[in-house]
């Protein structure tokens, strides 16, 4: 029987035992010692912890553990006086300590007066894993008259088997309404034993283990919810707290409304701008309160009403709209330039239409009809077209596409045909019906043609390119006189006349076949041939009288 009282306090009041996966338990383990009888000199006090994994082992580790002591004297003064004394390890067997020795503070041999006590601390004890009852075995050293005696003493703690991992709780956030732009901290009140993950629209992030506070990387735009999820390492089991902040000025990606929105405007966040809605409609505002611009890709409208239309620079193009129709403006309020592919109006009032650039030709309006000129200034330019269709064409001249082609000019008793350097040109074409031709000359398509000339006295026919005489060839000549230097026939070797100078007639070569031959006049003399020979007759006073004449007084044939 030991002469010191010893008790068992511990804190928590019931320890529990460890489970792997969790955090350790710990605990705090005070040993009382106490006098209820007379003075007892003491020495020293051994505990013996018993270390191990089984139900009658109080921790695994003895290392863990901080041991203090201190005794408290209530007899001695008014007042209780502390004092503290010593405690220290001591190995005592080969595996490790698993035994504390409480010591006097002077080392020598104290009284422990009645009422007084003693106070062993044993904390941040790891609690062993199996539930039981741990006994700490205490040996006390004290002196009587007999002598030194060793006393033991037998303490139980108890280790009760581990509770459920209480759930976590008080899921909130720091504000529950948020200006734009400001984030929010999220807490929360559960062992450290969970593993912590907590959710929210579009992602999830988990919690470094110790952790009970939580801020998103950026800053919530609209009301969101965000859900804890706490899970059991051990039994795997999760548990769910949800908690939820609103967004004073809310942004959305999309909105959804299935039977509509009610509201009397509608506003942007970082740029102000402004949507009314009135009875007639809607008005766009800008950030200064005026009347803003509706920006968009498209815009399909059964109608517009508005004052002007303009490109989104300040210096782009205008339409107004007067009563009249529409103006179409450069930015800085003159006149602009209508581009477009196609335009299809009933009719165009303007000045002028040139082409889409500067030195384009263009075409002025004048009161008699039209003017086409070139390039920027007033020079007369160039109608291009595949086909004209005109009641009447008044110009200067008419030339082909090219600087060199042949020009048509227009005096005023008719046309000139040139070439294009200026000199006389020709007409090509497959028939001409014309009242009349005042020419030099006329000939054939090729320079070695025959050609025809007009002197004074009528016309030469020429061959080739010099002056040699040519040959007119025809079926019939009905003409009032020819003059001519010799007749022949249209064939190789046939006989021709030849006119002789003046008075003196004419020679024919190779003969001449003939019923009959007779003077100029009717009442001279003509020569008829027959059978016999030649009848000459002739008439005198109105008589026909006549003649045979043989051929032995006329040569048969004249060479």
């Amino acid at each position: 029987m030991t002469a010191l009282t010893y008790t068992i306090l511990t804190d928590p009041t019931s320890l529990e035992a460890s489970v792997d996966g969790r955090s350790p338990s710990t605990g705090t383990v005070y040993l009382m010692v106490t006098n209820t009888g007379k003075t007892v000199p003491w020495l020293r006090i051994e505990v013996k912890v018993p270390v191990g994994d089984g139900p009658g082992h109080l921790t695994r580790d003895i290392g863990t553990i901080n041991p203090r002591g201190e005794y408290t004297d209530t007899q001695s003064g008014p007042q209780a006086n502390n004092q503290p004394v010593i405690v220290q390890p001591v190995i005592v067997q080969p595996q490790g300590v698993d035994v504390f020795q409480v010591t006097t503070q002077s080392g020598r041999l104290e009284a422990f007066a009645p009422g007084d006590y003693l106070m062993l601390t044993l904390e941040n004890v790891t609690v062993a894993p199996t539930a039981g009852v741990a006994v700490l075995m205490v040996t006390e050293t004290t002196r009587t008259s007999r002598g030194w005696q060793l006393s033991d003493a037998a303490v139980p703690v108890v280790k009760a088997a581990a509770k459920e991992i209480p759930a976590p709780r008080d899921f909130r956030p720091d504000k529950a309404m948020l200006d734009t732009g400001e984030n929010v901290t999220l807490s929360w009140d559960g062992s450290g034993d969970f593993g912590y993950e907590i959710r929210f629209p579009g992602g999830h992030a988990a919690i470094a283990p110790g952790t009970r506070t939580w801020s998103p990387a950026d800053a919530p735009k609209r009301a969101t919810t965000y859900i804890l999820v706490a899970t059991d390492p051990t039994t795997q089991k999760q548990h769910f707290l949800t908690t939820t902040v609103q967004v004073r000025y809310p942004v959305l990606e999309t909105l959804t409304a299935t039977t509509g929105i009610d509201t009397p405007w509608v506003q942007g966040t970082a740029n102000k701008g402004r949507v009314t809605f009135t009875g007639t409609g809607v008005e766009i505002f800008g950030d200064s309160g005026g009347q803003g611009t509706v920006t968009a890709d498209r815009a399909d409208l059964n109608g517009v009403n508005t004052e002007w239309v303009q490109g989104r620079s300040a210096d782009d193009g205008k339409i107004t709209f007067p009563k009249d129709g529409l103006d179409v403006r450069q930015g800085g309020g003159a006149w602009g330039t209508v581009h477009a592919d196609k335009a299809d109006l009933n009719g165009i009032n303007t000045e002028w239409v040139q082409g889409r650039h500067a030195d384009d030709g263009w075409i002025s309006f004048p009161k008699e009809g039209l003017n086409v000129r070139r390039g920027a200034g007033q020079a007369w330019g160039t109608v291009f077209a595949d086909k004209a269709d005109l009641n009447g064409v008044n110009t200067e001249w008419v030339q082909g596409r090219s600087a060199d082609d042949g020009k048509i000019t227009f005096p005023k008793d008719g046309l000139d045909v040139r070439q294009g350097g200026g000199g006389w040109g020709t007409v090509h074409a497959d028939k001409a019906d014309l009242n009349g031709i005042n020419t030099e000359w006329v000939q054939g398509r090729h320079a070695d043609d025959g050609w025809i000339s007009f002197p004074k006295e009528g016309l030469n026919v020429r061959k080739g390119a010099g002056q040699a005489w040519g040959t007119m060839f025809a079926d019939t000549a009905d003409v009032n006189s020819v003059i001519t230097k010799e007749v022949r026939g249209s064939g190789e070797g046939k006989g021709y006349i030849q006119f002789l100078e003046q008075d003196k007639g004419v020679r024919i070569f190779g003969g001449v076949s003939a019923g009959w031959i007779r003077g100029l006049n009717d009442d001279e003399a003509w020569i008829r041939f027959n059978a016999k020979g030649i009848w000459v007759l002739t008439r005198r006073n109105g008589q026909r009288t006549s003649a045979n004449v043989s051929c032995a007084t006329v040569n048969d044939r004249p060479a």
